[in-house]
């Protein structure tokens, strides 16, 4: 993350209604893509001010416009203030401010919560699990048609293939030739792995508002009780598939190993984890349908295959969307989602019977 040079953050926050006078403003957490600081103030009062990523995000005011409406809605639901993000008015009352440097915007810090990169029990895992499931489902009444949609096809599985397909044909690096087993791999499953898209331009899985970045490390638990509290980074929050929030989660916190390990014989699908968040977002979210969760499964297996498509695109296109730290790094990452898409493979009817057992 960039440091910010101090006549950027004053400016900045000059913008918002404040509580008192802020006495410092420090970088802080562990995102890739917003800048983010800890502000606190006189008063001893702590807010988070980020400056959103242009480079990522076309449609600032289409963004900001999605999480103030999404915010108010689960709000006028929550039982607790903490449980919702809460947006810092600018002066003239709007969510967001842009000058000379940028778009900002400001939330009150979440007290008394942590954010774990990592479960540390299964409880954690579950708690996750029941924050996204009540996430969706309270918010099932929003009018999903006002939202703007913030990275176009960004879980579009069938356009994730067109855009290999025209990276593999152009094959910039000469790479193409030694991954041929994993081109195989994806291509053939391309006609399963557009199934769900199919199935929503058919009516048959209902858009709903989704995260679409459903990691562990986007829920805020509290400090004492680990119970979740809180679901942050909603820059991601648009029209989509409640299958691929569940099927997100999974990819990554199911799965036994990280996401470039290089011995791919520690990658397999955790069973258990698989069956404690299937309990917890079933029993937060009683209001899916049938075709949903039926499709849980499909969810996190075509999540996963998009992802490891993901993978190998970058790497096939000279690794320019997908930050790396060494050679062959995306390869990695794509092996690793390939023999994970391969353990649910071979751990379907589980799967299938996981979520038959845990339906509410």
């Amino acid at each position: 993350m960039s440091v910010l040079p101090k006549e950027v953050l004053t400016l900045a926050l000059s913008h918002f209604r404040l509580d008192s006078k802020w006495v410092s403003c420090d970088s802080y957490g562990c995102g890739h893509i917003n800048n983010t600081q800890l502000v606190v103030t006189e008063s001893g009062r702590r807010y988070i001010l980020q400056k959103i990523s242009e480079q990522a995000f076309k449609d600032v005011p289409g963004l900001m416009e999605n999480i103030q409406g999404v915010t108010e809605h689960l709000r006028a639901k929550a039982e607790d203030p903490k449980n919702v993000l809460t947006l810092v008015p600018t002066l003239d009352g709007q969510c967001f401010a842009n000058d000379e440097n940028g778009y900002w915007r400001v939330y009150d810090f979440v007290e008394d919560t942590v954010c774990l990169q990592a479960p540390e029990s299964d409880q954690d895992f579950y708690e996750s699990a029941v924050a996204f499931g009540q996430f969706q489902e309270q918010l099932a009444d929003f009018p999903v048609e006002k939202l703007h949609e913030t990275i176009v096809n960004f879980h579009n599985t069938p356009d994730r293939y067109r855009i290999f397909h025209e990276v593999l044909e152009r094959d910039v690096m000469g790479r193409a030739k030694d991954v041929q087993a994993e081109i195989d791999f994806v291509l053939a499953r391309e006609e399963e792995a557009g199934l769900a898209q199919r199935m929503m331009e058919a009516g048959q899985l209902p858009r709903r508002v989704t995260h679409n970045d459903t990691k562990l490390n986007n829920v805020l638990l509290n400090a004492e009780t680990h119970k979740a509290m809180c679901v942050i980074d909603l820059d991601t929050v648009m029209p989509g598939l409640s299958i691929f929030d569940f099927g997100d989660s999974i990819r990554f916190g199911a799965a036994t190993a990280a996401e470039d390990e290089k011995d791919l014989s520690k990658m397999t699908m955790s069973l258990d984890r698989f069956r404690t968040y299937t309990r917890g977002f079933l029993k937060a979210c009683p209001g899916l349908t049938d075709a949903e969760i039926e499709m849980l499964p499909a969810g996190a297996k075509t999540m996963t295959l998009e992802c490891g498509l993901r993978f190998l695109t970058d790497y096939l296109d000279g690794d320019h969307y997908f930050a790396v730290h060494r050679e062959g790094q995306n390869l990695d990452r794509c092996r690793t989602q390939f023999k994970l898409v391969q353990d649910m493979e071979a751990k379907w009817d589980e799967m299938k019977k996981i979520v038959m057992e845990e339906r509410v």
